[in-house]
Parts: C-alpha cells; structure tokens; sequence
C-alpha cells in the first residue's frame, strides 16, 4: 500500500505507532477485537446465533402488531427479514472473519457500513431509504452480539488503537483515559481546542487539522502519529519507520535524562524562582501531575466533572472529588477554576440552546451569575474542600468588576450558609480572577484591588484579541501567542497586578512552550501552569538561563512589530544561552 502523508496542527507530543479506528457519529461504535484461528468456527457460531436472535425478535414483534390488524407496519418487518436472510450479508461476515480474524460484532459493523454507504450513493428514492432498514437491523444483532452499554463505550477497547475522528468532543476525549488508546487525530481543530488540551492531559500524542483524515484513512490502516510536527503517516515505508523509530527513542531518553531534575528547584541561574504547576482536566491524571514534580495545580478545570453524565453533580459528590485532590497534592496549591461552560465545552444535561457563534455566547461567569443555583452548589463543594488543604478558587471569563462583585456576592451566600449549618470551610481561601478577555486586561488596575490573584488564561485572551476562534483549523496560523499585541496585554496585567501586591500566574497553553516560556519569565511572571507532560521540559529550561537576560529579551520583544520577529530573537538568544535545549529538539 502506498505511504500517504497528513499534514495537521500538532496538538500533543511524541511519537507513537498503531492501527487506526475511525470513530465516527453513527449509531454504534465497536473496537476491533483480534481473535485465534482456532476461535473463528465459535465467533461464526456466535454471529449466526445472533442473527437467529434478531429473526426471533422480528416474528414476535410482527405478531404483535399483526394481531392490531396494523398491516402496512407489518411490511418493515418483512423487509427486515428478507435483510437477515440474505445470504450474501451472512457470507460476507463469516468470509471476513475467517480472513481478517477479528470478532463477529466489529466484521459485522464494517459489512452493515459497506451497505449503507452502497445504499446511500443509489439514486432511486425507495432503495436508498432501505439504508434505515439496514440500520436497524444492524442495531439490532449487534444488541445480540454485545451488551447495549458497549456499543458505545470506548473504556472498553481491548486492543491499543488510534482514535481517527472528525472531531471529539471534551466529552469524548474526557471517556478516552485508557491505556489502550494511544493516539489521535482529527479533521478539524486548533492548537488549543480542548481537543489538544486533553491529549495533553491523557500523555498520548495527537494531531489535530487533519482536514480529510477520516476520508483518507480506514479501520486497521497503520499509522505513525507524528505530535511533534503535526502529521500523520498512513501506511509507512519501511524507512519511514525506521527514522520514526529513532527519533522516538532519542524523545524518550531525553525524558529520562531530564527526570534528574525534577526535585531540584526552579530558578534561574542567577537566583530567580519560579513556581510551576499542573493543569488538570480529569482526577485520573493526579499521579502524572504528582511525578512531574509539579508544585500544585494552578487550573483545575472543573467542568469535565460535569460532562459524559445525564445528571449534574451534587454538592457531596463535588466535595469528595475536590476533596481527594486537595489531599493528594499534601500541601501544594491546587487552585479550583469554577465551572466555564460553552465555546467548545457544553453540558448535555442543560437544555442550552446552541449558540451560531459558542466561542461569543453564553459561557464561563456570565453563565454562573445567570445559573445561581448551579453555581453556588459548586462554591459550597470547593469551600467545604478547603478545610482539608491548600485550595484556592478562581472565576473564569470575568469581563469587568461588576461581574467579579457579583459571584463575590453569591460566595459570600455560600459563606454564610456553611456557617449557619456549622461545616467547616478556610475563612482565607484566596479568591482569584481569570484574565482571558482583553477588558479584563485593560481594567486589570481595577480587578487587582478587589481579588487575592490573577490567572491569565491566554487560550482565550488570544481567541478575543484576534476576533479567531481557537478550534477552528482554518485560522490556525492567526493564532499568535508570541504577537507582540498579546506580550503587551500580558505586562500590562502583570504590571497591575504587581502594584497591588498580588501575584499573577499564567495558565495558557502557551506556558509549556519553551521561547515563549522564557518571554513570559522576562515579562516577571510569578507562576507558569501547563500540562503536566512540559513541566521537566519547561525547569530544565529556566535552569538553564539568567533572568537578566529574559527580562532583556522580553523588554525587547514587546517593542517589535511581528510575531516572526518575535520568535525569530527569542529563540536566537535561547539556543546562545542554553543550546542543550535544542539539541534535544526533535
């Protein structure tokens, strides 16, 4: 088979190999399952009797209806029975299982897609309506086949496999923390949808922006996930492999090497400390974020919590969570970020109407403040956790100080009825702000007098600076986190903050990265908080530079035009400092 190479948005890194599995919005989704040649007469056995099942099912249900004297609805049925007894679907299968030597359920699915994708292309009206029928008809064995929660459910995947999607949702990524799934790529998405955060937050490389993956890549195809560079290689060359195969090995001793430092400081060599901490999106990725020697969590994004339920948690539920991740970290800093709902991240279990532009709709504190009840059984949990560690709380999307006097107001409710109830809660838990939209920015003097901290979330303060939408591929390349419009916004927050005493940390993707890791050090940032899978990249560098000579570079790169510029000196003055670094690029 001919190599074919995908060029994408590389959204996580590493390298990693493996078969492909398309996962796409129909109604079932089953994993393949390899099985031994001397299983192939006993998984036969079991799609046939499968099949038999679904006849029986059909007969009684056609009975019953029969009985109502409803004669034109006993017709479907008829036409689902002629489906199951068409000997060429039955031979299709059990020649594909025998030649392929995978399960019943998964050969099934991939023959009931062949025919629907037939069915679909057929320009008479009556046959291509038959596509519903096979539809239903392969629901039906594949109930047979496996149980009804499993026809979904990706934590069930046996085999390692790269999920290949049009697009995931967080909700979808959010079901992937299994260790068999080792990889994935989408058609579409940016560098920071939350696609490529929660690749991230799992450790296994994707790339995003692909365009036509889905179209040009099948069930079973062999793969190369290139994370570092954004591209995919279906069908590798043996020499191709061979090359990928080496640079994979020499990242990994990297890793190793640079373990060595992770109970070390960081500061610079000249003196100048720095905390660093871990984002966390899901309470399973608490170990990683523990041996990445992170100092805390400086975002908890709570609204994964929230997402793949059909109800919405309760106070003691959120607590226990909280709770636990609070009393894992022993003393370190875990910040909680209130629920920040919409652009990419909604919530099935809110009748939400779907926003033309999400990214500018109804999202973060705007929803809170509007949801009192949501929100104030969020604040109750996180306070009760502050009793039993280092916890503090920050509001998201805070566009002004009307809005953070706001949710000030209905903490302070929380407040009060945790007293009156008698529970306990730290009377001190700092109380913070996210710097995420340009207003938030220019009225950062104001906001610094009535908060503990600020957090900038750059994601979104780039997304709102240049009017783009961060997930969307097509404006990929307008996303410019090193554009000097963005180093301003930044200092001018930084400067604000700093002249009311408060500390500012910076929990954009772009912390983990590290030319712009080393601006933001020169910009007097006092906390970076990334991805628990950059923090060692990330120490290792501000152990190897001087924060005299990042001030120097930071002073200069806000003075320049483009973002070009910018990184184009940022990383000449780098590689001058500390050219290890960059021999361990790849």
């Amino acid at each position: 088979m001919e190599e074919i190479i995908l060029k994408g948005v590389a959204a996580a890194p590493g390298i990693i190999f493996g078969y492909a599995f398309i996962l796409d919005k129909q109604d079932f989704v089953i994993a393949p399952r390899t099985i031994m040649e001397n299983e192939v007469p006993s998984e036969i056995a079991r799609f046939l009797e499968a099949v038999i099942h679904a006849k029986d099912e059909i007969v009684d249900l056609k009975n019953k209806i029969d009985a109502q004297k409803r004669a034109n609805e006993t017709q479907i049925f008829d036409a689902h029975l002629m489906i199951l007894e068409d000997r060429s679907l039955i031979n299709d299968v059990e020649k594909r299982i025998r030649a392929e030597k995978l399960s019943a359920e998964y050969i099934f699915m991939e023959v009931i897609r062949d025919y629907l994708s037939k069915f679909a292309n057929i320009d008479d009206e009556y046959l291509r309506e038959r596509a519903s029928d096979i539809n239903d008809i392969g629901r039906r064995v594949l109930k047979n086949l496996v149980d009804e929660d499993r026809l979904h459910a990706l934590d069930n995947v046996e085999e390692k496999l790269i999920i290949i999607g049009h697009d995931l949702s967080p909700s979808d990524t959010a079901s992937m923390y299994n260790k068999n799934i080792i990889g994935f790529a989408t058609d579409i998405g940016g560098k920071t949808s939350h696609t490529a955060i929660m690749a991230k937050s799992l450790g296994v490389p994707a790339v995003v922006g692909l365009k036509d993956a889905t179209l040009r890549i099948r069930n079973q195809d062999y793969l190369i996930v290139d994370g570092e560079r954004g591209m995919v290689v279906v069908n590798p060359k043996e020499e191709t492999l061979s090359q990928y195969k080496s640079q994979q090995t020499k990242i990994q001793e990297t890793r190793d090497r640079i373990q060595e430092i992770k109970d070390l400081p960081c500061e610079t060599t000249d003196g100048k400390k720095i905390g660093l901490y871990a984002n966390l999106e899901l309470p399973e990725e608490m170990p990683a974020i523990i041996s990445s020697g992170a100092d805390g969590i400086g975002l908890y994004r709570t609204e994964f919590f929230y997402m793949n339920r059909m109800d919405l948690p309760s106070e003691d539920e959120q607590f226990e969570v909280y709770k636990n991740v609070v009393e894992q970290m022993k003393g370190g800093m875990v910040t909680i970020r209130t629920l920040d709902i919409g652009g990419d991240k909604f919530l099935s279990t809110l009748q939400i109407p779907i926003d033309m532009s999400p990214s500018l709709g109804w999202r973060g504190i705007q929803f809170c403040l509007r949801q009192p009840d949501i929100f104030k059984t969020q604040l109750r949990a996180i306070l009760r956790a502050s009793a039993f560690g280092n916890l503090r709380l920050m509001y998201p999307m805070i566009s002004g100080v009307q809005e953070l006097r706001q949710a000030n107001a209905l903490l302070e409710e929380a407040k009060l009825n945790l007293k009156e109830e008698g529970v306990a809660f730290d009377e001190n838990m700092p109380v913070g702000v996210m710097i995420e939209i340009p207003a938030a920015a220019l009225m950062a003097d104001m906001l610094a007098r009535e908060t503990d901290f600020f957090s900038i979330g750059t994601n979104d303060l780039i997304q709102y600076t240049f009017a783009i939408d961060r997930v969307n591929e097509q404006t990929a390349q307008l996303y410019e986190p090193a554009n000097p419009a963005i180093l301003r916004l930044i200092r001018v927050t930084i400067e604000a903050a700093h002249k009311e005493g408060i500390k500012v940390s910076l929990c954009g993707e772009m912390s983990g990265e590290l030319a712009l890791a080393f601006i933001l050090l020169g910009l007097e940032v006092d906390d970076l908080s990334m991805s628990s899978v950059s923090i060692l990249q990330i120490k290792n560098m501000i152990r190897n530079v001087t924060y005299k000579k990042a001030k120097e570079v930071a002073h200069e790169a806000v003075s320049l035009a483009t973002s070009e510029e910018v990184e184009t000196i940022t990383l000449n003055r780098l590689k001058t400092m500390a050219p290890d670094l960059f021999n361990a690029q790849h």
